[in-house]
């Protein structure tokens, strides 16, 4: 077996048990990620003038969206496994059913078309502009699929092609993943620790063209979307997971060269179409407090700006002293 020193080794175990309760380590990473992209984008939404915690508000919206489209994104993409002879997809009983997530996994190219979908919804509800919130989100959202990525290594799966280089995984021999004829103590690319690298690479480069480029009108997204496309185009090309092949590419290859030309296209069409940067983070008519806006944050501070009512006058005493005069 290799030395520890010269490979990286796999976590023994992939779940914890708490009496009946069985908690599965990816959900906790893919959970801590959601958490900490929730607070970076309420830090950064806040600071641009937007309420406390609007976010959550559109989160609802956009997490479960952004789940169920990471699952059937990746169910579509791996056709021939889920729709071949024999298999019962429909069956919610079914080891291979298309909702059972534990049994086959979810894509994030899918959770970003799903989520995007709940975030323009969630921006519509709380007037908050979604090219302001998808600015917002980009570093915080590059920081969630790097924590999330922690869980393949926990499953020990989406790992690359075999290597004798000293940062190599260990695999366990019973892993179902492992091509055959290999011999025993093959050491695989680490193909997560490639993506939580480039990805953490990637929050701080989008912090810092924020701050010092001030993209707005989406245009850090954008660079959102060509760094992390740009990096995924590797990482898959040397990853031995099945997948579809179209035109002699893997899907999630297209899939990544499709975020890049979509980022490169955000970075022109906003960059020439807006050269100042928004007035407000709310659409016009929905800033915050105004009316339409959703509050929600509960508050004792109420500071009323209205004129004060005219004194009330008699009738009679008004008529008896201009009569007088």
């Amino acid at each position: 077996m290799p030395s520890v020193l010269t490979s990286i080794p796999s976590p023994p175990i992939s779940s914890l048990s708490i009496g009946p309760v069985t908690i599965h380590l990816y959900a906790l990473c893919i959970l801590t990620g959601i958490v900490v992209a929730t607070l970076m984008t309420n830090r950064r939404l806040t600071r641009r003038g937007a309420e406390p915690w609007v976010v959550i508000d559109i989160l609802i919206l956009a997490v479960p969206l952004g789940l169920i489209g990471a699952r059937f994104y990746h169910v579509f993409t791996h056709a021939s496994y889920y729709f071949r002879e024999g298999a019962q997809w429909w069956n919610p009983f079914e080891k291979d059913a298309i909702w059972n997530i534990w049994d086959g996994g979810i894509a994030i190219f899918g959770a970003l078309i799903g989520g995007a979908v709940g975030a323009w919804l969630g921006c519509r509800w709380t007037g908050v502009r979604f090219w302001s919130f998808a600015d917002a989100l980009a570093p915080g959202l590059l920081m969630a699929q790097a924590l999330g990525r922690f869980g393949n290594w926990f499953n020990q799966e989406l790992f690359g092609l075999p290597t004798d280089l000293p940062w190599g995984l260990e695999i366990s021999a019973d892993n179902p993943a492992i091509p055959s004829g290999l011999p025993a103590g093959t050491l695989f690319h680490p193909t997560f620790l490639y993506e939580v690298i480039w990805n953490s690479l990637g929050v701080v480069v989008l912090l810092w063209a924020g701050t010092h480029l001030v993209l707005r009108w989406g245009r850090l997204f954008g660079l959102y979307l060509v760094w992390y496309g740009a990096g995924r185009i590797v990482w898959e090309n040397i990853r031995i997971d099945p997948s579809d092949i179209i035109l002699g590419l893997r899907t999630n290859v297209w899939a990544a060269i499709l975020a890049v030309v979509v980022g490169v296209a955000i970075l022109i069409v906003q960059g020439r179409r807006h050269a100042s940067l928004e007035p407000s983070v709310y659409a016009p008519g929905r800033e915050r407090g105004g009316r339409g806006a959703v509050q929600s944050q509960n508050t004792d501070e109420y500071v009323d700006t209205s004129e004060p009512p005219a004194p009330e006058v008699d009738e009679a005493e008004a008529m008896s002293t201009t009569a007088a005069k």
